[in-house]
């Protein structure tokens, strides 16, 4: 039961398994920084909303007052790399590398805390290697990559705060505001990542609730074995199943509180520079300009909507250039070099690994129908669907994936695949749980199925890695990987 469990009651790690975690995670985190720092300087142009975003942040530098439909936080970090290295490709990209290359390290993070399990973070982290979008995003000075880092890593200190002893608690709470307050001071979308752990207790809490008024009245029969066939008595204590440790004015008074203060800090050096609106007109300026932004086609040509996100119908294309030979320095200056006589092609587009993408949007599938048959049983029928482990790992991801996908089908304006990231970080640790679960099967079928499952994922990320990194291609090829019409 989740009122009875003990906030100290996990299982410690063997050493073994936490020396491979260990050793797992730096090699995952080098296997992240190679494929994010390699060649990150090789077009020495402006790429997509790097037109924007590299130029606000280097308006902040010096001194060039501006306007922007974002808040700052993220302008800041890429004026960092700015100051240290230069208004140059490797200047202004280098700290999206770095933040990006620890997405896997607080993917593996979050899947331990979740599962208490080894195997299944580290392939987590391994699968949010082989994902394409993280990628790219990570290569260029964008925005979308410091809104999932801080976002994830506020969910991480939550589940922290769950299992830590007295005013360590609290301080895991107030760091967790500091870096929510921080996802939502680079966008204002980050706030998903916050509102799917809040709705998460309030769905814990609601089932408690119900649960025990059937108990009163003796209508809840509690001996029957849940629909996950774990028992128990056998579970080891998982972080989540004391959720309710978390008080509401742990989550709705404090955390909010915390983070609407680095909202509001995190414009100082924003207002100062430029004084034409205070905090508020600003902050309406904003809201009125995407309210303004149209949707469709006419919009933007690589507008899409929010339900094709999981079938990757629309990627984005960042950077196409022509070449007639390898040797030639990007961009090409000169005239366009028409189709027929390129004899390569650089592209970089903002897609996923196809692959994982699509056997994620499964597993999330399986996910979000198991735990609506794992929620009836919680409220109506058996303790074992509140205990089991498999329960936990449904209700966390399906919420979190919801949480940050169904919003976007009350936005009118324009959106792009990339706005589908943090929902995405839920899909690919689906796909790493069920991945472990074929591969724990009795059934030799069952398991040789995960071990394709995983080595299409890997063969997709290898075959589609030219458009991630950039990398010339023959015509022949480039038009190899675009599988659909709806790519180009």
């Amino acid at each position: 039961m989740l009122q009875n469990a003990s906030a100290h009651g996990h299982q410690r790690q063997p050493p073994r398994a936490a020396l491979w975690l260990g050793v797992g995670t730096v090699g995952l985190w080098l296997l992240a920084l190679g494929l994010r720092f390699w060649g990150l300087g090789r077009f020495n142009t402006l790429v997509f909303d790097e037109i924007y975003f590299a130029k606000f942040a280097q308006n902040y530098l010096t001194q060039t007052p501006f306007f922007d439909a974002h808040p700052p936080l993220g302008k800041y970090l890429i004026a960092l790399g700015i100051a240290l290295e230069g208004f140059n490709p490797w200047g202004f990209r280098w700290m999206n590398a770095l933040v990006g290359s620890w997405i896997p390290l607080i993917g593996i993070g979050l899947a331990f805390q979740l599962t208490r399990r080894t195997g299944v973070a580290l392939l987590c982290g391994f699968l949010l290697c082989l994902d394409g979008l993280f990628l790219v995003e990570s290569r260029y000075a964008l925005l979308n990559i410091y809104l999932v880092f801080f976002g994830l890593a506020g969910q991480l200190c939550l589940m922290l705060a769950i299992t830590a002893p007295g005013w360590r608690r609290r301080a895991w709470i107030v760091l967790a505001g500091l870096l929510f307050g921080a996802t939502v001071s680079v966008k204002w979308n980050g706030l998903g990542l916050l509102f799917g752990f809040h709705l998460l207790w309030l769905i814990v809490v609601g089932v408690g609730g119900f649960r025990q008024i059937l108990q009163k009245t003796g209508l809840h029969r509690s001996k029957v074995r849940g629909l996950a066939g774990e028992n128990p008595s056998k579970e080891a204590a998982l972080p989540l199943q004391n959720l309710r440790c978390l008080t509401f004015f742990d989550l709705f008074i404090l955390l909010p509180l915390v983070a609407l203060i680095v909202y509001g800090l995190q414009w100082i050096p924003h207002l100062m520079q430029n004084p034409g609106y205070n905090l508020w007109r600003l902050n309406y300026e904003m809201f009125a300009y995407h309210s303004r932004v149209g949707s469709g086609a006419e919009t933007h040509a690589y507008c899409s909507t929010w339900y094709s996100w999981p079938l990757m119908l629309r990627p984005v294309s960042y950077f196409f250039e022509r070449a007639l030979s390898l040797a030639e320095p990007l961009p090409i200056l000169g005239p366009t070099l028409p189709m027929a006589a390129a004899r390569y092609f650089y592209s970089v587009y903002a897609m996923g690994n196809p692959v994982l993408w699509w056997f994620s949007t499964l597993a999330l599938l399986w996910v979000l129908g198991r735990g609506l048959i794992q929620l009836g049983c919680a409220l109506f029928w058996t303790d074992s669907a509140v205990s089991s482990l498999a329960s936990w790992v449904y209700a966390y991801l399906g919420v979190n994936y919801l949480a940050n996908l169904l919003p976007w089908a009350a936005i009118s304006r324009c959106a792009f695949i990339y706005h589908y990231l943090p929902a995405s970080f839920f899909g690919t640790l689906a796909l790493g749980w069920a991945i472990v679960e074929l591969l724990r099967s009795r059934h030799g079928g069952v398991r040789q199925l995960g071990f394709a499952v995983l080595g299409l994922c890997v063969g997709g990320f290898l075959f589609w890695l030219p458009f991630f990194l950039g990398l010339p291609l023959t015509p022949e090829a480039w038009r190899l990987r675009l599988w659909f019409a709806s790519w180009i």
